[in-house]
Order: structure tokens, then sequence, then C-alpha cells
């Protein structure tokens, strides 16, 4: 998925007219809430700051998010990418001279192309003078690559770090950024066993057919088992489907809670769907297939069917299943046939949480809980779990859903959140540009 940011539009200049027709779609983005004199239709507080570059969001696209082993299997990431780089400049004409950075998250990367914001932006004909880098913190990569290389000031919009995209617009070296994620999981490295890979390069540098028959005489094998990429913790060598089913089990999270939750995000995404609401998706012609217009992981089911299912990842007794976790697949935005890490069990696990004067005193340095937040408002229209989790391109899904809620809703403020393996995680608040 790709976005475009930029700074302020007042500070455009007026024959900027792509700038001018988005006007009212962007989010400022600063790192505190400050009083200003700022027509705001719901609030007089504003994010923006007096002689500060506020950071706007003009717009983003993504390609849609299938599952994997379908229609982009014959793909490599830095297609997918080109396809939401080439949409995205279609949707808002902006020139690509205009364009000062390109930057990308992505988690498993491909070898091959492991910056795959250069090669992405090279195939969609930017000029090989615009930078481009590539950026990696697990499901929060698009964040970081919206949000992070701010080294000068702290901002409010970032989880422990400081703006890419947005510190390269605040602090004045760039004005037009363009930042997204892919993640693309039907062709996931599979390397040789460590074992085989130390043969081959020793072979590689033996000089006599001694050598070589020397080293091939130790050759077992196991050594041609492959190793697999695994979506689980290094240090830990936990999946967060296991660390979902401790936390629900923690905090005491059933399982029909959590069929629920799932059954709930699906029927939304249906919803939103079906009413054109998913407007960051462009249709995407796969080349030597069809044009693919729309996600294919939406799938609601009934609670009667999801009970049959039995645990993913903790048997018997987990509550973790294929229906109340989010698939993996693909997209510049991208999901997989296998479920995701993450789940509807760690998003209740959080709300008890919130809603726990204890866990406020022990661990958010709170004398009160937060408290729940308000589930009318609260993924309305699908989230990860239903609209699939491509882990490096997730981040700019959640900022784009945020801002065309905003706009379609009239609100004003939009809260964006997402944890990461390691302990991480993301929070941003998005502010509706004034009128």
């Amino acid at each position: 998925m790709t976005s475009i940011l930029t700074y302020t539009f007042k500070n455009l200049p007026s024959t900027s007219k792509w700038a001018l027709r988005f006007s009212v779609r962007p989010l400022s983005c600063s790192s505190q809430l400050r009083a200003t004199p700022a027509a705001q239709t719901k609030s007089k507080k504003t994010l923006a700051k007096p002689n500060i570059r506020n950071v706007v969001v003009v717009d983003g696209v993504r390609t849609p998010f299938l599952l994997s082993g379908t229609s982009y299997k014959d793909l490599m990431p830095h297609d997918v990418a080109r396809a939401a780089l080439l949409g995205l400049l279609h949707r808002t004409s902006v020139p690509k001279e205009v364009v000062d950075y390109i930057v990308f998250g992505t988690v498993i990367q491909e070898v091959k192309t492991s910056n795959v914001a250069r090669e992405a932006a090279l195939g969609a004909g930017f000029s090989d003078k615009t930078p481009a880098h590539t950026v990696t913190m697990a499901c929060i990569s698009a964040n970081q690559a919206m949000t992070t290389v701010n080294s000068y000031r702290r901002c409010s919009c970032t989880y422990d770090l400081c703006p890419v995209g947005v510190g390269l617009i605040a602090s004045g070296q760039c004005d037009v950024v363009v930042a997204g994620g892919v993640e693309l999981m039907s062709d996931v490295p599979i390397r040789h066993s460590r074992k085989m890979r130390k043969m081959l390069l020793d072979l590689n540098k033996a000089k006599t057919l001694g050598q070589r028959l020397s080293l091939l005489s130790k050759f077992r094998l196991n050594f041609l088992s492959p190793e697999l990429p695994a979506v689980a913790e290094f240090s830990t060598s936990e999946t967060m489907g296991h660390s979902a089913d401790r936390l629900a089990a923690a905090f005491a999270v059933s399982r029909t809670e959590q069929d629920e939750y799932a059954l709930r995000s699906h029927s939304l995404a249906k919803k939103a769907q079906d009413e054109g609401l998913l407007s960051d998706v462009v249709p995407f012609k796969v080349p030597g297939k069809d044009t693919v217009t729309k996600d294919n992981g939406i799938r609601p089911s009934s609670l009667e069917q999801m009970a049959k299912l039995k645990p993913a990842f903790i048997k018997p007794y987990g509550t973790v299943t294929a229906a109340n976790s989010s698939f993996l697949g693909f997209c510049v935005c991208v999901p997989g046939s296998e479920r995701s890490a993450f789940t509807w069990g760690q998003i209740l696990a959080n709300f008890k949480a919130m809603d726990s004067d204890w866990f406020a005193q022990n661990y958010m340095g709170r004398k009160t809980k937060v408290g729940l937040p308000p589930l009318e408002k609260f993924n309305t229209w699908g989230g990860s779990l239903s609209l699939g989790h491509p882990f490096g391109a997730t981040g700019c899904r959640l900022v784009m859903a945020a801002a065309n809620r905003l706009r379609k809703e009239g609100g004003q403020y939009g809260l964006v959140a997402a944890c990461a393996a390691g302990g991480q995680g993301h929070a941003m608040i998005v502010e509706a540009y004034p009128k």
C-alpha cells in the first residue's frame, strides 16, 4: 500500500493543482494538542502547531488483499508495490517529479530485491535520482515507513521512534514523500539447511578435485531439509498465535467472545465492501490473469460454523482458531492461506486491561483505568482480521482507513494503534484537515 505525505497545503504554491484538488482530504500530525483558532467542527483544539511544518496525508491506495497462493502467486513483491505506486499516481495526478523520497515497509524480504522500495519506484517510472529505502519493524513496518527518522524532536504519532516520511517533511529535508508497505506470502524465501549452505560455500572455495570429493563425502541426506521462514519470535520461538492464546487465558477471554468479535469484523468488512466504502482499493491487472478488484479474505460465517473449528496453536485447549485470527496474504499491502498470529483474543485482552484499575496502576503508571473504547467507533469497516494482515503493509491501511472514515463521517480525530513482534507497539492520532 502507498500513501503520499506532504506539508500543510496552505504552504504549497498556488500553482500546485493536485494539492488543491485534495485539500479536503488530508490529516495533520504533530507532537501535541494545542489550542489554536483553526476552524474545526467538533473541537477547539487541533494537532496543528504554529511555525511547524505540519504533515498531511494527501491520499493512499492499495491493491486488493488476497489469500496467498491465489492471483498474486506468480508475482514478486516489487510487482505488487509497483502496481500500488502507479495506482496512487493515477488517482492523485501527482507528477513523479515532485516526489522527493520514497520509503516502504516489508518484513519477509525477497533476497533479490531487498530494497523493494527502490525496485518498485524504478519499475513505476520514478527517476533514479529519487531516493528510496526500505524499513522493517515487524507488523508496524508501514507505520514506521510513514513516521520514522525524525531525530530532532519527539512526536506523539510514532511508536517510541520518530518520523521517515513524516520526519523527512517535518525536518525540512523533503516536501513530498511517498510511504507504503508490501508483503508477498505466496513466494517466501525457503533456504537450504545451514549444513548444506556451509558445504556449498566450502565447495565453491575448494581448489582441487580431492578437496571437493572430501567435502562431498561428508554429505548426509538430512542436509536437504529446508529451512522455512517462521512467523515466530526469534528470541523466544513463540508465534503470536501462542502468545495470543496465553494472553486470552490470562485475561479470561473466552472462545465465544473471540468468535463473536471475529464475526463482527467480517460482517462489517463485507458491509463496507458492498457499500463501496473501501475506496483505497485500486484494481490490479495481474499479468496473464484477470483484473483483481477486491479483497478475497472477507468471509462472514456463523457462530455455529466457527465453533466447529479446532484450536490452531495450543491444542486441544486453546481458544485461537483459523476463524478468529487474521489470514496471511499479500498486496502493497499484502496477506496468506495460513492464519496469522494476529487474533481478536489479543484485542479483547487489551480491552480488559484498559478497563482494569489493577492493570493501570501496575503497568501503566496510572491511578485509574483508561476504560473501554466505544465499540461503535471501533473498526466499523472491518479490521485486519477480516481484511487481511500483510505484515509490511497493514500500517498504511490503518491510517487510510482512519482518514477515509473521518472524511465519510465528518469526524475530527482518528486513533490508529497496532502491536508488533518483540513487544513493540505503535499509536498515532490523525486529524481531519480544516476545511
